[in-house]
């Protein structure tokens, strides 16, 4: 190949390179604007409640044990009996716990952006089986209980809007601020008082309340239940379901969906959890065994247009190399400048595509921001070309391109697969055209020409 064509071939490289620094910079201001969203949802959050996770109900039951030990004195030698008292609670898990939720979604907007709250009308019942003696079968005498409490986790307990009363068979108590426990943190507890006084016998405590409960992002459930029934209807219809535990039954439809979680002992094992972090204060395995729903926003604008970026240098060389093609093919001389013009037009795509998208749906911002890159380019590229009818094949094929692009970014988890083909079948295009040119006739061609 000859010089003057190396020369060209070098500049194109040269402009390929120089082209990423835009594309960078697009990349970082994509990552700003990501940021400053996130902020503000961050700041909307603070404003009303966060995530919201239910830990609960438990029966927690304290006490103070009298402890007497047999000990030396250092001096003397002399044995003598040491009492002290410790303290303690213990802990009962609902043997049955069912929650039935409707769940109601609403935007809350601050400038541009949005953050997607929940509203949860949920109740919780179940009972409780209470051995006789709280379980204590060694040294009952030396145990002194307290007053049985109920208590509930809430990870954020601005999002309670309600009066919270617990049903208690058929009493009425109501609850109070604070889960009294450390175990569970942030949430509510309800004093039995009289309501567990027969100690000495085997007790069934059927349990029900209502929670009214408002949350950004997600909600989710630790199945504390020796059997735990979970029903959660909402009208969103693009629900992620997170935790360790999947539906055993779910719908999703345009209008919403619904879901049904059911779990036992044997798959949550949250009694010896419990018995860890009450111990031995493990409480990892106790606090992160939850499932629930996250209410994500599919179109997810920085996401998608960081994707599409991600396609920048394969556009911008497919481009240019069809440039090249029509310099090739049909003998015509197209300036280093106008492949520079061309590139920057592929550049300023992105830059659109996010400023629009942060107006409007992104298939709309998409067909926009590329129209009008297609537009540009094919009536620029048309007076290059010297016709409007290669300028118009040129066109036909870079609208063939964004519309490639545009399937790979929403065919996820075929993205990589459509990608190999994409590139595959330009390549075999780009061998057919060249088939049967004599590249040493070019190059001798171009040395006349020089």
């Amino acid at each position: 190949m000859n010089r003057n064509l190396l020369i060209k071939l070098g500049a194109i490289a040269v402009l390929i390179i120089l082209l990423m620094v835009p594309i960078i910079m697009i990349d970082g201001m994509i990552e700003e604007r990501q940021s400053l969203r996130d902020g503000v949802l961050d700041d909307i959050a603070r404003s009303s409640s966060h995530s919201q996770k239910i830990t609960g109900p438990l029966l927690v039951v304290p006490y103070r044990k009298a402890v007497r030990e047999w000990k030396t004195h250092a001096k003397t030698g002399e044995r003598y009996l040491e009492e002290r008292e410790v303290s303690g609670r213990v802990y009962f898990l609902p043997e049955r716990l069912a929650v039935a939720g409707d769940i109601g979604t609403e935007l809350r907007a601050r400038g541009i952006y949005q953050a997607r709250l929940f509203h949860s009308n949920s109740r919780l019942s179940g009972h409780f089986e209470v051995p006789a003696n709280f379980g204590v079968t060694e040294d009952l005498d030396d145990y002194r209980f307290g007053d049985p409490f109920v208590s509930v986790g809430i990870s954020d307990i601005r999002g309670i809007k309600n009066n919270l009363v617990l049903e208690l068979g058929e009493r009425r108590l109501s609850f109070q601020p604070g889960s009294a426990d450390s175990l569970l943190g942030a949430g509510v507890h309800a004093p039995l008082l009289a309501a567990a006084t027969d100690m000495h016998q085997v007790q069934r405590l059927d349990f029900a309340f209502d929670l009214l409960l408002q949350g950004t992002g997600e909600l989710s459930i630790a199945p504390l239940g020796r059997e735990t029934l979970v029903d959660l209807r909402a009208d969103w219809p693009h629900p992620s379901f997170i935790g360790e535990y999947l539906p055993s039954e779910r719908e999703i439809t345009a209008k919403g969906f619904s879901a049904r979680w059911q779990t036992s002992f044997f798959a949550t094992n949250m009694e010896e959890a419990l018995n860890d972090c009450a111990s031995a204060g493990d409480c990892n395995a106790f606090l992160g065994r939850q499932f629930g729903v996250n209410f994500v926003d599919p179109v997810d604008q920085y996401l998608k247009s960081d994707r599409a970026l991600k396609y920048a240098l394969l556009f911008i060389a497919l481009t240019f190399a069809g440039f090249f093609l029509f310099e090739v093919l049909k003998r015509l001389s197209v300036h280093p400048v106008q492949y520079g013009l061309v590139g920057l037009s592929l550049a300023m795509f992105y830059l659109l595509l996010l400023s629009l998208a942060e107006h409007m749906a992104f298939v709309q911002a998409y067909a926009l921001a590329a129209s009008s890159c297609v537009l540009l380019i094919g009536f620029y590229v048309s007076h290059v070309l010297h016709s409007w009818l290669r300028g118009a094949g040129f066109t036909a094929a870079l609208a063939a391109l964004y519309a490639m692009l545009y399937a790979l970014l929403s065919a996820e988890d075929y993205a990589l697969l459509m990608g190999s083909l994409l590139v595959f079948g330009l390549l075999a295009v780009v061998m057919v055209l060249t088939r049967k040119l004599d590249w040493y006739s070019l190059a001798k061609s171009a040395d006349s020409a020089a």
